[in-house]
């Protein structure tokens, strides 16, 4: 459809913007449950009104993906990324830009060129519902990633000794974040001593050992040495029934055992350093 077919309708919705924004505003927020202030849903509609109404009255009409149409995607992809950072619904997002077609029919009304405008409308709010999806996406992603950063802290317990505690499965991705924030740790610190301690892991099988091995032999290529601690004795009898050999990496059934071996190693006289401190 061309410019000129929707010239009667671009003119009236711009006489009539502000009841027009009103019934989409009112409408819009009954969805949004007031989690967004009325004026930044106000700028946001009226924004994007002007820009479909810009778009629509071009010569490329109601195709839109012309270039005709990019300040209207663009504000969609913003306003769908915010509602997914927001936490919204995809069905939040999307009625945003379909109930525009309700507005337009209450304010201005559904002459000839309506039917074609609604046309145009249908096709943006599947562009905002296929943009939200690839943002939340994105956010899940990103969330993911900060989660597998918390997940895998290193801790200081002593002068030269630092502790890896794990806390559920060890797959591929987080035993390389494991490795990286553990040898970084390694370099900031000057730490000779790295217990790694998997009380917290549920199980332990060949991949996973596989995994701890690997940390274990790029920590000692820093110089520092290794000391597993948390096998429990379920964790032992299947170690030994996966036939997984630790070598000569020291193993402790505790924390607290682990700690005591590193510092015995290190030279500290442990029963001197309790008693100077009170304990």
């Amino acid at each position: 459809m061309t410019s000129e077919s929707f010239g009667d309708l671009i003119e009236r919705c711009r006489a009539a913007e502000d009841e027009l924004v009103r019934q989409w505003r009112t409408d819009v927020a009954a969805s949004l449950r007031g989690r967004v202030s009325e004026i930044e849903l106000d700028k946001e509609l009226r924004d994007l009104l002007d820009a479909v109404l810009s778009a629509v009255g071009s010569p490329q009409g109601s195709d839109t993906r012309s270039p005709a149409f990019g300040e209207v995607r663009a504000l969609l992809v913003e306003l769908s990324r915010s509602r997914a950072l927001q936490g919204f619904s995809p069905r939040e997002t999307a009625i945003g830009v379909f109930a525009l077609k309700r507005a337009v029919r209450e304010s201005v009304g559904a002459g000839p060129e309506f039917q074609a405008f609604s046309d145009v409308i249908d096709e943006l709010g599947l562009f905002t519902f296929e943009t939200y999806a690839k943002a939340r996406e994105e956010v899940i992603s990103n969330q993911a990633e900060q989660l597998l950063e918390l997940a895998t802290p290193v801790v200081k317990l002593w002068h030269g000794v630092v502790a890896l505690p794990l806390v559920g499965t060890l797959d591929s991705a987080r035993a390389q974040v494991v490795m990286e924030k553990l040898l970084q740790t390694l370099v900031d610190t000057g730490s000779e001593y790295a217990i790694i301690d998997i009380t917290g892991v549920p199980a332990v099988d060949t991949q996973v050992a596989q995994h701890l091995l690997k940390t274990i032999v790029a920590a000692r290529l820093m110089g520092a040495q290794c000391i597993i601690s948390g096998i429990r004795p379920q964790i032992a009898q299947t170690i030994v029934a996966l036939g997984i050999e630790f070598g000569d990496i020291p193993t402790k059934a505790t924390l607290a055992d682990a700690l005591m071996l590193a510092l015995g190693r290190s030279g500290v006289d442990v029963a001197a350093e309790m008693t100077k401190r009170g304990l």
